[in-house]
């Protein structure tokens, strides 16, 4: 709990940024998480997050110039994205998802920071020149990070280079959905670090460098007495991404939101991806055909990610089947989810799943005097 900050409405106060719930909608794309979505998470408190992978993949002039196209929809989403906040009476705050491994990192960062992110939340890869773009600007730096010794790496490094440590960390464990930090071995094995241990031994890290920086926990948590357990063991808060999927204003198509309803445990399985990470996600006709040995590489490519091999020594390109999920295309479609996609058994509104989620929160936390005095 030294990390967890509390203003005087009993919110949560990361720098200068007011957050009225502490969870954080995990960033989702291709499309999953736009606007509609991190807009209705932030007008409810909590914090939103657009995924950039792609925004613009609806765009008219996608397929011809998919570079302006995912940065003028990057900054639409943004902007749309505050705005539905600044509606709201709570405070919440919108973040952008920005992978290292996307090919024009540079300019989606200072697209995310011109069109008014609170955050640039940054994994796949160590994020160490995100401060080039954060510092002296209103948008908090916080870095994705799967042990202890990445986040060692980011703390002497941002430093070193920039004389600042990150606005705050968010800890990803091997449950999560889509690409994962760790051998597609050791997932399977069961060889991973728990999250328990990398948040202890990021918070370690803190300590170490005599630091004061919230920490998120990611990756498989799923209701509120998940949140309690690791803010009770020193956590800030936490980020959920597969029940937002199942929101009624969570931007993939209804087969999407449909898929996760309808998933059970054995449909959910660990995938190896075009771009060389072991990845999470549903069963689905695609991977089966891909299991059989068809191939479906794409007739061009629009450069998404730079460690794609970007030629036909892939079996199939991941950026056209995670637009085909998100428009609903089951066939054909790459869906994307955490390891507890099974538990989620229905459709509700951001509202109402922010609300449980706190309300077994509170029903699950320390007692709040013992909190205060760890603070």
């Amino acid at each position: 709990m030294k990390n967890m900050r509390l203003c005087e409405r009993n919110c949560m106060q990361i720098k200068d940024k007011v957050l009225d719930v502490p969870v954080i909608q995990g960033g989702m794309g291709v499309g999953v998480s736009l606007s509609s979505l991190a807009g209705a998470v932030a007008a409810n408190g909590a914090c939103g997050v657009i995924s950039s992978v792609n925004a613009g993949y609806d765009e008219q002039d996608f397929k011809s110039s998919p570079f302006k196209a995912n940065l003028r929809a990057l900054d639409y989403h943004i902007k749309r994205a505050k705005q539905i906040a600044a509606e709201s009476t709570k405070k919440g705050l919108v973040a952008v998802n920005i992978m290292t491994a996307v090919s024009h990192y540079e300019e989606s960062c200072k697209t995310a920071v011109s069109a008014g992110a609170d955050i640039i939340i940054s994994g796949a890869g160590l994020p160490l020149n995100l401060p080039q773009f954060t510092k002296g600007t209103d948008t908090l730096a916080a870095p994705i990070v799967s042990s202890g010794r990445a986040a060692r790496i980011i703390m002497k490094t941002y430093k070193k280079h920039y004389d600042v440590y990150p606005d705050m960390f968010i800890i990803e464990g091997s449950m999560a959905g889509g690409h994962l930090g760790f051998g597609a071995d050791d997932i399977t094995q069961g060889k991973t670090q728990s999250n328990d241990e990398i948040l202890s031994d990021v918070l370690a890290v803190i300590e170490e460098y005599g630091a004061d920086i919230p920490v998120f926990v990611a990756g498989g948590v799923f209701d509120g007495k998940d949140m309690a357990h690791y803010v009770n063991e020193g956590a800030a808060g936490v980020q959920i991404a597969t029940r937002f999927i199942a929101t009624n204003e969570c931007d993939a198509s209804d087969t999407f939101k449909q898929a996760i309803v309808n998933a059970k445990r054995e449909d959910i399985r660990i995938i190896k991806s075009p771009v060389g990470m072991p990845a999470r996600a549903i069963n689905s006709p695609l991977l089966e055909r891909l299991d059989a040995g068809e191939t479906f590489t794409a007739r061009k490519c629009n450069g998404c990610l730079t460690a794609c091999k970007k030629d036909d020594s892939i079996p199939y390109c991941i950026s056209r089947a995670l637009i085909a999920a998100v428009k609903g295309d089951w066939d054909n479609g790459l869906f994307f989810a955490g390891s507890n996609a099974d538990r989620v058994d229905r459709i509700m509104s951001v509202q109402e799943l922010i609300n449980e989620i706190m309300t077994d929160y509170r029903l699950n936390k320390s007692d709040i005097k013992a909190v205060i005095e760890q603070i």
